[in-house]
């Protein structure tokens, strides 16, 4: 199943490149043209998600994401956004706990999006930049202080998009680094979506919105 992973992952670095980066790297689409590039590598996405599934289910694989041999999550694509600066997307086959610790509260991770920043000087010793992005749901019932046995309405996911906020450890304390199973982190929400999950295409362009300051 990995070997298979990454024999789609070409296939979608070329429909999101395609279909997304800026300035185009093919020239410019006609948005026809554009929306079917992203409307295949979400059919893509949706696809490879359920066969992982299958074989989870079936005990070929593992979607724990502490075991590094699991299958968590997989690679979507990549597309520029400025001259400087990449987004990565990556896709949760399972919801997931947003870290190792469950801090924060009933929170899980169904999408990560890195986004890299290139020294605008390369060659001078300068390493680059990457900030995560997810989209995430919270359980709604965390809110009222009820528990799920307590709550008479069905349980509902609050969906959004929020920014890795890193807590520790510190950079440069490589020991604790070791011994760190998974760094801690906060969520720092930055839209709410509402009950409804966005779809793959969906919420990769409320982050591009998001990123390019658009976004309501």
């Amino acid at each position: 199943m990995p070997t298979f992973l990454q024999m789609c992952e070409p296939y979608f670095l070329y429909l999101e490149a395609a279909a997304r980066s800026i300035p185009p790297i093919y020239g410019p689409l006609q948005e026809l043209v554009r929306k079917g590039l992203l409307e295949i590598s979400q059919q893509l996405t949706l696809r490879l998600e359920q066969l992982v599934l299958m074989y989870a289910s079936f005990g070929f694989v593992d979607l724990e994401e502490m075991n590094p041999l699991s299958i968590s999550c997989f690679f979507c694509g990549r597309f520029s956004i400025s001259l400087s600066h990449e987004v990565s997307i990556f896709r949760y086959c399972a919801p997931t706990a947003y870290t190792a610790s469950r801090f924060p509260r009933y929170l899980y991770k169904k999408m990560r999006w890195h986004l890299e920043a290139t020294p605008e000087a390369p060659g001078r010793g300068q390493d680059s930049l990457v900030d995560y992005y997810f989209l995430c749901y919270r359980d709604t019932w965390e809110d009222t202080g009820q528990s799920p046995a307590n709550s008479c309405p069905q349980i509902q996911k609050l969906w959004s998009i929020g920014r890795w906020v890193p807590l520790g450890p510190a950079e440069d304390d490589l020991y604790s680094w070791i011994l760190c199973p998974q760094p801690l982190g906060d969520y720092q929400q930055l839209l709410t979506i509402g009950f409804e999950e966005p779809t793959p295409t969906l919420a990769t362009d409320l982050l591009v919105q998001i990123l390019t300051g658009q976004a309501g």
